[in-house]
């Protein structure tokens, strides 16, 4: 059963004085995450409120989750919808046992992903991609997933099949900016205010913007019976709640310990929206999110089922997964 925020001393506002600093116990979990300003809460759930956990971080994002997902290097990740999604989709049509499966909702507002290329390069907007190169983290990640999506919406989708760019696996957000200058690649996607800064010190150049019809973050798990994971949600709750009573807290933590400015860790702040409770998924959203993906290519939405990836479902967290 799910249970409160047992942690929070009182409805409102959060006392960190009433939590000890999180230090990883003997057979905490291993969650995975990405090390950008999303992880702000997680940052705080940890400092504040004894999330008991080994944090993992995973620059090359979502598909770097799954492989050690697959490999049992980490019990839980938190990366991108579409991602999770697709991953599933894959191992599905393989007829392949699912790694992980769907258990929470971390961010229920959209993703705005930013297309950049080479400052020096001769793309000028989004209608000079077509058939172009485009640079991914690794093959299955929100990264290599989203440009299906451009390319869907753009028609430039092939009745024969066939890719409608050349992915060229770069791993990080470092080497998916040198890829562009150095024409590795003639383009890439990735967050906006992740990407903002580059635009500003004119090391890459912006053409546009691509944002997910679908909430962006979810939290998988290899095993969604584990008890320690209502711990896990009550201490990331807690970590969102702070993070929304703390603002400016978040803000000097964004611009001092990740790769943001100040002025732009401020402005994320207004976009996005945290889920007030992470525990559970809408099974609505996957579904949107296998549709919207099938179409684009990405997967086949006649052979992935919703109800074998979401593990607990934000309709039935009255009773245990």
């Amino acid at each position: 059963m799910l249970k409160s925020l047992r942690a929070i001393p009182a409805l409102g506002t959060v006392s960190r004085r009433a939590f000890s600093t999180g230090k990883v116990a003997k057979g905490g979990l291993r969650i995975g995450y990405v090390p950008e300003h999303f992880s702000t809460p997680l940052h705080f759930a940890q400092k504040y409120f004894g999330l008991n956990a080994t944090l993992t971080p995973f620059p090359a994002g979502t598909g770097h989750m799954i492989s050690s997902l697959k490999a049992s290097e980490i019990d839980v990740g938190i990366g991108l919808t579409e991602g999770w999604v697709a991953g599933l989709a894959k191992a599905a049509q393989a007829q392949d046992a699912a790694p992980y499966k769907l258990v929470g909702t971390y961010v229920e507002s959209p993703l705005l992903w930013a297309i950049s290329t080479g400052k020096d390069r001769e793309f000028h907007d989004v209608g000079d991609l077509k058939g172009k190169k485009v640079g991914v983290s690794r093959i299955g990640s929100g990264s290599y997933v989203m440009p299906f999506v451009l390319a869907d919406q753009h028609s430039w989708l092939r009745s024969d099949g066939h890719p409608p760019f050349e992915a060229v696996p770069l791993e990080t957000f470092a080497k998916l900016r040198d890829g562009v200058n150095d024409k590795s690649a003639d383009f890439f996607m990735w967050e906006h205010f992740t990407t903002k800064k580059y635009w500003d010190n004119g090391s890459i150049k912006r053409l546009g913007e691509v944002a997910t019809p679908w909430s962006s973050w979810k939290i998988v798990a290899r095993d969604p019976l584990d008890k320690s994971m209502q711990a896990m949600s009550d201490a990331i709750n807690a970590g969102i709640l702070y993070f929304n009573e703390h603002q400016q807290e978040a803000v000097d933590y964004i611009s001092t310990e990740l790769d943001y400015s100040k002025e732009d860790a401020e402005e994320w702040t207004k976009t996005v929206e945290f889920a007030k409770d992470v525990r559970g998924v809408d099974p609505k959203v996957v579904e949107k999110t296998i549709q919207t993906l099938g179409k684009a290519g990405v997967l086949d939405a006649q052979k992935v089922d919703v109800e074998d990836m979401v593990a607990i479902k934000r309709s039935s967290r009255g009773s245990s997964p």
